[in-house]
């Protein structure tokens, strides 16, 4: 049997070359500033997680895949937040739709074409 992992996700880095941009943009759709912010960096506490957005001398333009990695953003109220975000101009790459009964999600974008998704809490019942 293979050894358990100790290991623990609890922050993820977003690289750009549009620093205030990304700022601005996650401030509005967290509602807040940043908790952390140093020249070139900012970073919000999300639950469980930390996202961070950072200037990064290898990034240049948009997301070439912006589907690869998308941040999962919890939320009981998707249309809700859906609504809010789409109201402050938030690109929309899927409107809210249903995966299974009662479970809604929408995918957005950030400035840099990053995916970001509105998703239910996966509760135990939907086998989460």
């Amino acid at each position: 049997m293979a050894e358990q992992s100790t290991l623990n996700l609890n922050s993820i880095m977003i690289g750009t070359d549009q620093f205030q941009a990304l700022a601005d943009f996650y401030g509005r759709v967290f509602g807040r500033p940043a908790d952390m912010t140093d020249p070139g960096y900012a970073g919000w506490q999300v639950g469980g997680c930390f996202l961070s957005i950072g200037e990064h001398s290898e990034i240049h333009g948009k997301a070439k895949e912006p589907a690869r990695v998308m941040l999962n953003i919890e939320t009981r109220d998707v249309q809700g937040e859906f609504a809010r975000l789409t109201g402050l101009g938030v690109v929309v790459v899927k409107e809210p739709y249903e995966m299974g009964e009662g479970y809604w999600i929408a995918t957005l974008a950030d400035p840099d074409g990053n995916y970001l998704q509105l998703m239910m809490p996966w509760e135990r019942e939907m086998g989460g």
